[in-house]
């Protein structure tokens, strides 16, 4: 039987979803949730001008790029205007840390328990990598006349500390609404709380662009483009290979033991690292210029005018961003890729196991195996997500729109976040059907 399509699972997974009176009951709270934080992306700061605020966002793909992991919040300056974008930098700085730090890895292998620490000591990372992007945040607006009288001299101190804790709270906040999502909805809840920032975008984006160009021969060709990248990374993050994995069982029945084989595999993934390499890279590039931008105002002649240089230098219209930006890419895909793996430990667990791959003795024999099959699949993995990086640039030489707001990682996360929730919901529907066998 041919296998349907995923839009088409995805729907036939929410209907059926729905007609279950718990998984209903998921999937409404998920909504209510949602409808929360779109209220509250809405809700500005003080002093903020939102006419100009709308200016910049159109010509800044950089400002672009951090109102995506604000889930549009940013674009508002509203109260939640840096979104999980410190808890998601938190995490990965966490996920790095574990293995080097001895103390750490030794709190994460106490099972639930050391999950739980790791989680909280997350959280504590989160406050003040928020208070420093928020105040990062806030200059650079001040640079580009967005808002004014930021800073801690004179009297803008106060003002800029009420700011800054307001920023630092509205992300705690919609952190405490993803795990909210996580327990009692459907979908991790970090990545829906993006997503549906992103998808309430889409629209206006939509509106804007043909408003803007109209229905020109460039415009269907950058709508062709959009579906066929969605279409390649759907396969690219559903592609693993399957490496065939032999168990032999032991089992005793009438006083004596019977040696019995069971087979199964290990999925290895092409894209293993998802969109962590898009963050880091773009999170990089994003320092210069974000630093530089505190002292193009500075008194000092030579100081302004070398903040000005590194921001010119790291523009998105230039090569030098774009060619740096897939470099680095490549390089984090293979860096997170290779940590992941090191910690799952696949040789080893499958030895302690009594498994083994046929045709490869088990111990290190197996894990150079593993590795060289890694390697390639992350080849293919590292420069797929490098060429999506740089959609944007070369979608805006091909069609020649100019203001082109398709963002690698918007795409990555909203067929992420689908296809992750089309998973979970089959998962759920698969489990009540066996209970519905076993009553």
């Amino acid at each position: 039987m041919q296998q349907q399509p995923s839009s088409v699972r995805l729907l036939t997974a929410l209907g059926e979803a729905m007609r279950q009176p718990d998984l209903r009951a998921k999937l409404l709270f998920t909504a209510g949730v949602l409808i929360v934080f779109r209220f509250m992306a809405n809700i500005p700061v003080p002093g903020a001008d939102i006419d100009r605020l709308n200016e910049i966002f159109q010509d800044d793909q950089l400002l672009g790029f951090l109102n995506v992991f604000s889930g549009g919040a940013l674009r508002n300056l509203s109260i939640v205007a840096m979104g999980v974008y410190p808890y998601i930098t938190a995490s990965i700085i966490m996920q790095l840390l574990v293995p080097v730090i001895p103390r750490l890895q030794a709190v994460a292998k106490e099972g639930e328990y050391g999950r739980q620490k790791i989680n909280q000591y997350t959280h504590w990372l989160t406050i003040p990598l928020a208070l420093a992007q928020g105040y990062g945040q806030l200059r650079l607006l001040q640079s580009q006349g967005a808002i004014e009288n930021i800073g801690f001299s004179g009297g803008n101190m106060l003002a800029t500390l009420a700011i800054l804790l307001t920023f630092t709270a509205g992300t705690m906040f919609l952190v405490w609404l993803g795990e909210l999502i996580t327990e009692r909805g459907i979908g991790n809840g970090i990545s829906v709380i993006i997503f549906g920032g992103i998808v309430a975008s889409l629209p206006s984006m939509i509106q804007n662009l043909f408003s803007q160009e109209g229905i020109t021969s460039s415009m269907i060709l950058l709508v062709v483009i959009t579906v066929v990248v969605v279409y390649l990374i759907v396969v690219v993050t559903e592609g693993h290979r399957r490496v065939p994995v032999q168990y032999g069982r032991s089992l005793f029945r009438g006083g004596r033991m019977y040696r019995q084989a069971g087979s199964s595999y290990i999925p290895l993934r092409v894209n293993a690292a998802g969109m962590i390499p898009l963050i880091f890279a773009f999170s990089l590039m994003i320092f210069p210029p974000t630093i530089a931008s505190y002292f193009t105002s500075s008194d000092t002649a030579w100081l302004a005018s070398f903040a000005r240089s590194v921001r010119n230098l790291f523009s998105t219209t230039g090569n030098l961003y774009w060619i740096l930006t897939f470099l680095l890419v490549v390089l984090f895909t293979f860096f997170y890729t290779f940590v992941t793996f090191q910690q799952q430990q696949l040789a080893e667990n499958l030895q302690k196991n009594g498994g083994f791959i046929p045709g490869i003795r088990p111990g290190k024999p197996t894990d150079e195996f593993l590795t060289r099959v890694v390697l390639r699949l992350t080849v293919v993995g590292a420069l797929f997500l490098g060429g999506v990086a740089v959609l944007p640039y070369f979608a805006q030489l091909v069609t020649d729109v100019q203001g082109i707001t398709l963002s690698a990682a918007s795409l990555l996360i909203v067929v992420g976040v689908a296809l992750d929730t089309m998973r979970q919901l089959e998962s759920q529907l698969l489990m009540r059907r066996y209970e519905g066998f076993i009553s």
